[in-house]
């Protein structure tokens, strides 16, 4: 079809709905051909029933790879057609079993015949082809099952937007947004306090100053987040990654690891072999995107800062 020409592996969920339905079209005519009077989609049902005898809606599921619902759904539809039936589990009164009928029973025969006409159909068109459809099917369930089609598309478009992302030193124009970010994440979740106030309002005197480095994220020139490598004055940390502040509406774009890497780099240019943060648990992706960076968490440092629950260290030298 041209539409398949022009989008591409766009549209491989349309394609293969389309095979679908086209196989399962045929499908319908093969079972009334061997006299099997049973719906496509009844097949994995019927199937699993067959081979393992009573089973319970969930065991099904569990078998054939739908959800729960879809499965209970499909099997009232084959009650009511008299293909299945339900009793009580006699070991526990609470659950339903579910087994083929005597209707489904005097099928098999013909069934059996009409699988392995099927499956060496099967095996034949595989045979004439140059890619083994069934492997490529195996390789792609496994990758959709490692990752999600959202949540691939999601990390390519987070790699995209972070192609957009520069990171630049701090000069005094930023010297707002660098307070105005921080003080919507901190106004969010807790309260300003005066060590925040301190580094905010003055950062060239109380960072800058100090040896410290403020960096900024533009995204298509536009300033949505910013980091600070904070001097410290501790006996095992020379410096603090700190205020670090992503705007809401840019997040999502990798940012915040892009800052954290800028920091740590400039950290390392200076010389530091230790690095410090502090935080708190409910920020959770904060404390994922640490993890991920490479701190641990680390205990018996005094903070300046109430709301910290959390401090973490990383050593740049490992």
């Amino acid at each position: 079809m041209d539409f398949f020409k022009k989008a591409g592996k766009l549209a491989l969920g349309s394609r293969l709905k389309i095979l679908s339905e086209k196989m399962l079209t045929d499908a319908a005519e093969v079972y009334k051909v061997y006299e099997v009077p049973i719906q496509p989609k009844w097949f994995p049902i019927f199937y699993i029933l067959a081979e393992e005898g009573q089973m319970a809606v969930t065991d099904i599921a569990k078998s054939i790879g739908h959800s729960h619902p879809s499965v209970s759904k499909t099997v009232r539809e084959m009650a009511k057609h008299g293909i299945v039936t339900e009793s009580k589990d006699k070991k526990d009164k609470r659950k339903n079993l579910v087994g083929l009928s005597q209707k489904a029973k005097a099928m098999r025969p013909n069934a059996e015949i009409q699988f392995a006409d099927v499956n060496e159909t099967v095996e034949s068109m595989i045979a004439q082809s140059n890619h083994d459809i069934w492997k490529a099917l195996d390789e792609l369930e496994y990758l959709l099952e490692e990752k999600s089609l959202f949540k691939r598309v999601m990390a390519t478009k987070k790699s995209r937007e972070a192609k957009d992302v520069k990171i630049v030193p701090y000069t005094p124009k930023y010297r707002k947004v660098f307070k105005t970010l921080n003080e919507e994440w901190i106004d969010q979740y807790f309260k300003l306090e005066d060590e925040d106030r301190k580094l905010l309002d003055n950062p060239k005197k109380n960072i800058l100053n100090k040896g410290g480095h403020i960096f900024i994220a533009l995204y298509k020139g536009e300033a949505i987040g910013t980091c600070a490598l904070v001097p410290i004055d501790d006996p095992e940390y020379d410096f603090e990654l700190g205020k670090m502040g992503v705007s809401p509406k840019a997040q999502g774009k990798g940012v915040g690891w892009l800052l954290g890497q800028a920091v740590v780099e400039k950290a390392k240019e200076l010389g530091c072999k230790k690095l410090y943060l502090e935080s708190n648990t409910v920020l959770e992706p904060a404390i994922k995107l640490y993890l991920k960076m490479g701190f641990k968490k680390v205990v018996g440092h005094p903070s300046p800062y109430a709301r910290c629950n959390i401090q973490m260290g990383m050593d740049l030298e490992e």
